[in-house]
């Protein structure tokens, strides 16, 4: 299948946070968002999921976080708000 680009918009920490974490689980910042955005697809599509990023605590995140865009309790926090300075 071909690619195509799509560019976000992040915060500055968030991205340098997100380049970090791809870099000490061995894989790429397309690749986390690629199998995020797969699992929430598959998940409404109502299949099984297979996720590539075996993490749990990665799998949990990407859950909670999922169920709370959903419900709109998302409490958005800085970068240091979560990781100090």
């Amino acid at each position: 299948m071909s690619k195509t680009r799509i560019n976000i918009s992040t915060d500055q920490d968030l991205a340098d946070f997100i380049k970090v974490y791809a870099a000490e689980n061995r894989t790429t910042v397309a690749d986390i968002f690629t199998q995020y955005i797969l699992f929430l697809k598959r998940n409404s599509d109502g299949e099984t999921v297979n996720e590539i990023l075996s993490n749990p605590v990665f799998h949990k995140s990407m859950n909670e976080a999922h169920s709370k865009l959903k419900s709109g309790s998302a409490v958005w926090h800085s970068y240091d708000d979560v990781f100090g300075d």
